[in-house]
């Protein structure tokens, strides 16, 4: 496809103009792949305009992530090294307690993270669990931080219960396409991930939901999944892409490594098709380098997980991360 195809392709469209995240028109598969096949000096070009129209365009939101479970997860999904099935050297640890929790998020927050997230390898949380997340929850908002949770699937009731707690956002991947999803996992369907949505969104919760790319998967692949997320009625308000991390034990292993360019057109496609959402940089950060990482946030990227891990893979630390941002002038997004 050339530029001038792909540029009237993208006229097609009605221009979104909400004020909050709402899919006011379809982004169809084939007009996201008409963003991909865009001059990359276009692309990005385009994507810095929506993200200078919708946010300060040198200010990155700063997220940590905690493992509050680690590993012994019954599901299969294929990038995972906390499945059980799979030996990829994580050592089970049981839940954390409250004051653990509570110690790594103020520790979060003296480095300047003003969101903390809390995951948990469960196919999904038993109501006993939940009571202790809960707690969890309440007394990491007592520290005045937003909060996060992915716990994975949720049982009818229990995104009351972490509202009540106070819980900001609920973190649900979709992961990957539609019709890509039983090559990664098949432990669950696309439409359980899509139900868990459902009820955080009638719970009242804003929606944390990105994907992975690089497992493997084709250009159309990764439009399609950009078009599911930004298809939702509302879109998500955060967006984490990840950057697949090659475990030796987990089936993607090997995988082919897709090109770091690519992955910036990724980020820059989901900041034109979600204008209002945070597009966070997630797992793989590290293995991206300081260029790349500095391309996405040019693309639109502002928001990171800041910290020394990220579940069970590392993560550029806080003095490597806080340099890049002073290399590149940019802030740490203020909490409103």
């Amino acid at each position: 496809m050339d530029t001038v195809q792909a540029n009237n392709l993208l006229n097609e469209r009605r221009p979104a103009v909400a004020d909050t995240p709402v899919a006011t028109t379809r982004w169809t598969v084939a007009a996201i792949e008409a963003l991909f096949a865009l001059p990359f000096n276009d692309l990005l070009y385009r994507a810095q305009q929506v993200h200078r129209d919708n946010f300060d365009a040198n200010a990155v939101q700063l997220s940590t992530l905690l493992s509050i479970k680690t590993g012994g997860c019954s599901e299969d999904c294929g990038y995972c090294p906390q499945a059980a099935r799979y030996q990829t050297g994580v050592e089970n640890q049981d839940l954390l307690s409250v004051d653990e929790v509570v110690a790594a998020a103020r520790t979060a927050k003296e480095h300047g993270a003003t969101r903390f997230c809390m995951g948990a390898a469960w196919r999904g949380p038993k109501q006993r669990d939940l009571d202790k997340v809960v707690a969890m929850v309440k007394a990491v908002r007592g520290l005045g931080m937003e909060t996060c949770a992915t716990l994975g699937m949720l049982k009818p009731g229990q995104a009351d219960q972490l509202r009540d707690a106070g819980l900001d956002y609920y973190n649900h991947n979709i992961d990957t396409a539609e019709d890509n999803y039983k090559n990664v996992i098949t432990t669950r369907d696309y439409e359980d991930r899509i139900d868990t949505l459902s009820q955080v969104r009638e719970a009242g919760m804003h929606v944390c939901c990105g994907g992975i790319v690089g497992m493997g998967e084709t250009r159309k692949a990764r439009a399609t999944l950009i078009a599911q997320l930004a298809n939702m009625e509302p879109y998500p308000e955060s967006v984490p892409i990840n950057n697949l991390v090659q475990v030796p034990g987990t089936p993607l292993h090997g995988a082919d490594k897709l090109d770091p360019l690519e992955f910036v057109r990724t980020i820059a496609c989901a900041r034109i098709t979600m204008p209002k959402a945070f597009v966070r940089l997630s797992a793989g950060r590290q293995e991206l380098g300081d260029g790349v990482q500095a391309l996405c946030f040019l693309a639109g990227a502002n928001s990171i997980f800041y910290g020394e891990k990220l579940l069970t893979t590392g993560n550029p630390d806080v003095e490597n991360d806080r340099a890049l941002f002073a290399r590149l002038g940019l802030k740490p997004l203020n909490p409103a």
